[in-house]
């Protein structure tokens, strides 16, 4: 109940962030809001937040609580499920600890059976995703979409309205917009910045409660970049080799792949990936007669591994490497992560014909393979 929120045991052993993260969710729930802890670019975030909800994602980036993972989860695991599940059983992510609701979805099979060992934690919903392009995909996960509304309605007594869900798409629609923005600033010859500082400002406005505030923070950065690049020259060498980075969510080996890379004295110039160009490449239809099937509709087409066949990725790719004027390819595959791992085949087959150098990387969140990353993106970045 609002006003009746307690912290975990153990808060003052928690680092000073994670402290004012705790403080900070819980001055929202004792004001009345309600969190919603997701973890996937197919979550309807428009519906939640129609529904009153803050969506905020629960995705593991951190090596730290993969041991706690393991008690419950197979070690040859995605480090990322194994980390996530780690920080909710642990209770030491404060948006996993005051949610009112995790939003799963029937994306990976790691991800769809450790929802099961969610839900004696948390109040659990899954989504189930039609994973391919048959002719009844759209119907199926419009029904879904429908679905997912009564629960919400029913099980924490709101109401759900075309108009909140018009709204609720305008606003989602204008961030998408300033993060593509934002993203594609690094078309420029020279890139206009690093890509890892573009990146780490998109994944923090994330844990930004306020719609507005998250796109001011992208608009911001986006224009202080662009006065920038254009008053004083980049910050990047003009001689930099441009590097696309595909594959799976890069959060939690952020530092050792793309840092690697801009310290070897390249530039990540494109990002594909969930928190990338993916995320924000297409729009809701906010002129539909139906908001719920014009949402149902957009996130259909988001590409992903876990589809099949997944011709939206690859079709996004070629564009990228051609938009982005790209030197290289580096496509990043979490262990175990079997989705792209199988597809790196596909994408290498891609780079191929479209005359760019690719570089498959399998990796997990240890530090143990740091070095050994490093001396081959350097040697990557030396072959261009």
């Amino acid at each position: 109940m609002a006003g009746d929120q307690k912290l975990p045991t153990g808060f003052l052993d928690y680092s000073e962030t994670r402290r004012n993260g705790f403080l900070k969710v819980m001055e929202l729930k004792e004001n009345g809001g309600r969190i919603a802890g997701v973890f996937c670019t197919f979550t309807p975030l428009e519906m939640l937040d129609a529904a009153g909800f803050v969506p905020v994602s629960l995705c593991g980036m951190s090596e730290e609580t993969v041991p706690e993972g393991e008690k419950h989860l197979p070690k040859n695991l995605c480090p990322l499920i194994k980390s996530s599940f780690g920080f909710i059983a642990s209770e030491k992510c404060p948006y996993a600890f005051f949610a009112d609701l995790i939003v799963g979805e029937t994306t990976c099979d790691g991800k769809k059976k450790m929802y099961e060992l969610v839900s004696d934690y948390k109040k659990t919903y899954i989504l189930h995703l039609p994973q391919g392009d048959a002719p009844y995909a759209l119907d199926m996960w419009h029904k879904e979409l429908i679905r997912f509304k009564d629960y919400l309605e029913s099980e924490f007594h709101c109401m759900i309205t075309d108009e909140g869900l018009r709204q609720a798409i305008r606003m989602r629609n204008a961030e998408r917009t300033e993060k593509r923005r934002l993203l594609e600033l690094n078309k420029s010859v020279p890139a206009v910045s690093f890509g890892k500082e573009i990146y780490s400002t998109i994944d923090a406005t994330g844990f930004l409660f306020n719609g507005e505030e998250r796109i001011e923070k992208i608009r911001g950065l986006c224009e202080k970049l662009a006065a920038e690049y254009k008053e004083k020259g980049s910050p990047v060498p003009l001689e930099a080799k441009r590097i696309l980075v595909t594959g799976c969510p890069i959060g939690g080996v952020l530092d050792k792949t793309v840092g690697a890379v801009e310290r070897s004295g390249g530039v990540v110039v494109a990002f594909e990936n969930c928190a990338g160009v993916k995320a924000c490449l297409n729009l809701v239809d906010e002129a539909a007669e139906d908001p719920v099937r014009a949402i149902a509709e957009r996130y259909l087409k988001i590409g992903c591994a876990v589809m099949t066949p997944n011709s939206g990725r690859m079709g996004n790719l070629r564009d990228m490497i051609s938009e982005f004027k790209v030197d290289g390819v580096i496509d990043i595959s979490l262990h175990a992560c079997t989705p792209y791992l199988i597809e790196d085949s596909l994408v290498s087959r891609l780079c191929k014909e479209a005359g760019r150098p690719c570089l498959s990387v399998e990796t997990d969140y240890s530090k143990s393979d740091a070095e050994q990353l490093r001396t081959r993106i350097e040697a990557f970045m030396e072959m261009l």
